[in-house]
């Protein structure tokens, strides 16, 4: 095997295979990134066995065929610390020592032999639903932040994707929950009348991520009994689901919230990060007075001190004191599209309901807490 390519272009894809890899395998051929030349392509290949990454370059210059797998670590950092725009020639001397020049360095990588490497037949025999690509990543976005880390309840570390139907139109929906907060965000589709519902796993949800914030593409999805496939241009990312029924979501979301505080997106992410930089874990909660046409934001730390500020906001019910973790409060609060933010609550202790007038199609639950 031996080929010349860009750095810049080879770079692209081997950030996200060396994010795919599972650095504490106790396989060593997992932590390798399989490359392969063939028909004038380069085909790189990454997985940790749940996930597995495909990306196809046909812009290089392959002097002769072949393939090896080496360290999607080692590969990925030596790249990134070669100036932009260069010229990198791979060469395979033997079956296990890579050799690769760019200007004046030189570097001998260790292979592992491809027949080591795992197979897949990604056989999906379903036709794909198109998606668009811009409005699928949003949609990501706004639900990952609520993604829970419980192992226990391994069904809620992930994104819900499933098919809602809503004033006579048909949208394909994503849930994520740590029970503590929820976000929802939805996107319009045609013909998702045979679209079977899955739970998306995290590492999934933040490589998909990764390739969508580069990438224009639409993409095509492929649902399989226990995988699914998403394809973007050359770039293919195959998952499972995971395995696991999503809690019945929409009983938790507040109906008949009727205190309304309207106050600006902005001013309210500045006001918290401010009061919160007294707690030096950022782990301590926000008390909220809520009072005539204005919101008070007070936290206090037992090891370093206290903050308050108060914030001048559309607010006409009576005077209501709630606390919320700082973190969840910034983290949706971020994703609102509007100038404005929209809080829907109904007292000290019940789910709030937050909306983006904005966007009419997401919407996040945050439960209060006990400080």
């Amino acid at each position: 095997m031996q080929f010349q390519i860009k750095r810049d272009i080879l770079i692209k894809s081997l950030s996200v295979a060396h994010n795919i890899i599972e650095r504490k395998s106790t396989l060593p051929i997992l932590g390798n990134v399989l490359l392969e030349t063939k028909n004038n392509v380069l085909t790189i290949i990454a997985t940790d066995l749940d996930l597995l990454f495909r990306d196809e370059i046909s812009d290089l210059k392959i002097e002769q065929e072949g393939s090896t797998t080496t360290s999607a670590t080692v590969l990925y950092d030596l790249l990134r610390k070669l100036p932009s725009n260069l010229d990198v020639n791979f060469d395979l001397k033997g079956e296990n020592k890579l050799k690769i020049t760019a200007k004046n360095s030189k570097f001998n990588l260790l292979c592992l032999p491809t027949d080591d490497f795992p197979n897949f037949s990604n056989n999906f025999q379903s036709k794909p639903f198109e998606l668009d690509g811009k409005k699928f990543l949003s949609l990501l976005n706004k639900t990952k932040i609520s993604m829970s880390n419980d192992d226990t309840r391994h069904y809620l570390n992930g994104i819900f994707i499933h098919p809602t139907a809503s004033n006579k139109n048909t949208y394909l929906t994503g849930v994520a929950t740590d029970t503590h907060r929820l976000s929802s965000s939805s996107m319009q589709i045609q013909n998702i009348t045979k679209f079977k519902p899955f739970i998306l796993p995290k590492k999934t949800v933040f490589q998909l991520c990764n390739l969508l914030q580069e990438s224009s593409e639409n993409i095509s999805l492929y649902l399989g009994e226990t995988k699914i496939q998403f394809k973007m241009g050359n770039s293919i990312i195959v998952s499972k689901v995971i395995d696991g029924k999503f809690p019945d979501y929409e009983k938790v979301v507040p109906k008949n919230n009727n205190k309304i505080l309207n106050i600006k997106a902005k001013d309210f992410i500045n006001s918290v990060e401010r009061v919160i930089t007294v707690s030096i874990d950022r782990k301590e909660g926000v008390k909220m007075t809520l009072d005539k046409d204005s919101i008070q934001l007070f936290v206090t730390s037992s090891s370093s001190g206290e903050g308050n500020e108060t914030l001048a906001a559309k607010y006409s019910s009576e005077t209501l004191t709630i606390n919320f973790n700082a973190r969840y409060l910034l983290d949706i609060a971020s994703e609102i599209e509007d100038e404005n933010l929209i809080m829907n609550l109904k007292d000290a202790v019940s789910p709030v309901l937050i909306q983006d007038k904005a966007d009419n199609e997401s919407y996040y639950v945050i439960m209060p807490m006990k400080i």
